[in-house]
């Protein structure tokens, strides 16, 4: 565990002094990330002139809720997005060798590698946001619920980059430039809608199969309502189940693989 704490301190150590030799792109990449940030609680204002609830939410209920994605979002832009992105690009080039080779867990490399020091930077913002939205929230809650709601968010953080490998990862065998990514970022938009809004079909699709739905508006709703003890049981059942069908994926993928000296 130390060895690989020391790693990814290397790779932070690493990813800002790239940051800062390109500082045109570094403020470039901050002022549009805070663009999708006023964008998406603009949204949500707009709609509040016309109507009292959504979702069965009032307004600084759902400010919750849009702090919430915005905040899982900004930790997965700085954590896991841009290791995404390239990952194509090293399997596609043989270039997968170069970590299969290292003596630590090639899923932890690839995963972790690229710390998006700009993204960072308006991680730190949405936080703030978050943090304003709680402050804002005339209901009561208790210490215990705010870590609770925490721990729930960092769940929805571990699903949606677990539907983003499953994404990416179909590019052993497809050797696209981006596998199904940009599936994935088209369907994720419902992580940025309250689940009360799918019926039927769709939200089976949305909370079992890929589940964003399950990223932020559960975290958000045990916090404003409290879940019941079915939707803790269907939420730990489907994040594990995710976690184990990405394994499989990639184990399976690994086997596919055709090296560079193959």
């Amino acid at each position: 565990m130390k060895r690989y704490l020391r790693l990814y301190l290397h790779f932070l150590q690493f990813s800002f002094s790239r940051a800062m030799e390109f500082r045109l792109d570094f403020f470039f990449r901050i002022m549009m990330d805070i663009i999708y940030y006023v964008v998406n609680i603009l949204l949500f204002k707009i709609l509040f002139l016309h109507t009292d609830l959504i979702g069965g939410w009032t307004e600084e209920q759902m400010m919750v809720f849009v702090g919430s994605y915005l905040l899982v979002d900004s930790i997965n832009m700085t954590i896991f997005a841009t290791n995404m992105w390239w990952f194509p690009t090293y399997i596609n080039r043989g270039d997968l060798d170069y970590y299969l080779i290292r003596p630590v867990s090639p899923l932890f490399f690839l995963s972790l590698r690229e710390f998006s020091a700009n993204s960072f930077m308006n991680l730190i913002l949405a936080f703030a946001f978050f943090v304003y939205a709680l402050v804002a929230y005339s209901g009561t809650f208790t210490i215990v619920e705010l870590i609770n709601f925490l721990l729930l968010l960092l769940n929805g953080t571990f699903i949606y980059y677990c539907i983003q490998m499953l994404m990416v990862l179909p590019v052993f065998w497809t050797h696209s430039s981006r596998g199904f990514i940009d599936l994935f970022y088209s369907l994720g938009i419902a992580m940025e809608r309250p689940d009360k809004i799918f019926k039927g079909w769709l939200r089976i699709l949305f909370t079992v199969f890929l589940p964003f739905a399950l990223i932020a508006s559960y975290p958000a709703k045990y916090f404003i309502e409290g879940l019941n003890l079915n939707d803790l049981l269907h939420l730990t059942l489907v994040s594990v189940g995710l976690w184990i069908v990405m394994l499989f994926v990639w184990k399976k993928a690994l086997r596919s693989y055709s090296s560079a000296s193959s």
